[in-house]
């Protein structure tokens, strides 16, 4: 692999490595800081919204002056909310840690394209495996991220405001890697409407499926994993068990990216995604069938091997559907989607957790689990088509 694909990787993992931190405090630090403690997850959400509404003028912008110039960009987004929303906790306002939360959520609008960057600096053959290296940065933050929030917690009198000071530096050492990285340079006149219209491209059945895996399946991971924190305080669990077993969920999210692009290469990227969307069903059942921590545990770890089967497949499937020309366009509506649904998810997680506990939580996720094995069996039955 190209020494751009690596470093990709490390911003990647510095990224997850806030993530996680992020994932693992942010309920809770909102929990006791609104009001209203069914707001507690408002904030994720509106990091989440943040990326949401970046995705298309992130495309767009790398699309015209490059990706190096897009990801450097949103790294100051990145260390710009990152400072508010630590000083945000020591005076005790939620809105302005709401406001950091949503610059973070441009950060992150920019950085997911660290797996489409990959993409561009290697041949075809190779694309599913640049993306997996990339995803497989994420390990790093399966061990550093919990346990930096838990070490954080006792740095200062206001219990999780040392973490956001780790994410403050997080977000500056990905500003300082990027300014290493080689990637492909995109002459002013070369981005123009060219290519098919995306209304044409977004008709094609595996363009349809690529989107509805990939919304989907990180719309469930997120919703679930957005609850988790709120639902193991419910059940009296320590906050110590609760990073642990974010821990646990992270590495199983990137720790199969090692050779998640040779499983797709072997066997194929719909029966990977089919076997993420088993995986997904596999969580829910879990979860059902009890509340200790070994159950959120092992539940996790599940929905971290779903999410990366089929967030993975579902970015390599995506780029057989488009062509280079349109992959700006293709892109933007692919993430748009994405995150579209993962922000009603997450905000919708605190609010079912908090008025109608776990099991009904878990109960809302069966439904697009479903509808992603459907759509996988019946792209299965359609002749491959080739753009």
């Amino acid at each position: 692999m190209p020494r751009s694909v690596y470093l990709l990787a490390v911003c990647q993992a510095l990224m997850m490595i806030a993530t996680s931190m992020l994932i693992t405090t942010s309920a809770l630090v909102c929990y006791s800081l609104s009001e209203d403690k069914s707001l507690a997850t408002l904030p994720l959400s509106l990091q989440f919204l943040g990326l949401m509404l970046t995705s298309i003028p992130a495309s767009m912008i790398m699309g015209k002056w490059g990706r190096k110039s897009g990801f450097i960009l949103g790294s100051l987004f990145g260390i710009t909310g990152a400072t508010i929303c630590f000083f945000a906790i020591f005076e005790k306002q939620f809105w302005f840690f709401a406001l950091g939360s949503f610059l973070i959520g441009i950060f992150n609008g920019f950085g997911t394209y660290y797996r489409f960057a990959a993409v561009d600096v290697v041949d075809e053959s190779n694309r599913p495996k640049a993306i997996s290296y990339v995803m497989a940065g994420g390990v790093i933050a399966a061990f550093i991220g919990p346990n930096l929030a838990n070490l954080g917690s006792g740095l200062f009198l206001e219990v999780f405001a040392g973490g956001y000071l780790f994410i403050i530096l997080s977000y500056f050492l990905v500003f300082l890697v990027l300014n290493f990285i080689q990637l492909p340079h995109v002459k002013q006149n070369k981005f123009t409407e060219t290519g098919r219209p995306i209304s044409q491209i977004a008709r094609q059945p595996t363009f349809i499926v690529a989107v509805i895996c990939g919304m989907l399946g990180y719309g469930v991971m997120s919703y679930l994993m957005t609850a988790t924190p709120l639902a193991m305080q419910h059940y009296s669990h320590a906050f110590k068990q609760t990073t642990f077993v974010i821990q646990w969920h992270v590495l199983a999210m990137f720790a199969p990216s090692f050779f998640t692009g040779s499983l797709i290469q072997r066997y194929g990227v719909l029966n990977i995604m089919l076997v993420g969307a088993l995986l997904g069903l596999l969580c829910i059942v879990i979860n059902l069938l009890g509340t200790s921590v070994w159950h959120f545990r092992l539940a996790l770890v599940f929905l971290g091997l779903s999410w990366n089967f089929l967030f993975i497949g579902a970015s390599a499937y995506l780029t057989t559907t488009y062509k280079p020309e349109e992959k700006a366009k293709a892109q933007a509506f692919n993430d748009f989607s994405v995150f579209s649904v993962v922000t009603i998810a997450s905000l919708s997680a605190g609010f079912f957790q908090h008025k109608y506990g776990w099991q009904i939580v878990n109960l809302g996720g069966l439904a697009f689990i479903s509808i992603i094995i459907f759509s996988i069996l019946w792209v299965k039955r359609i002749p491959k088509i080739r753009v």
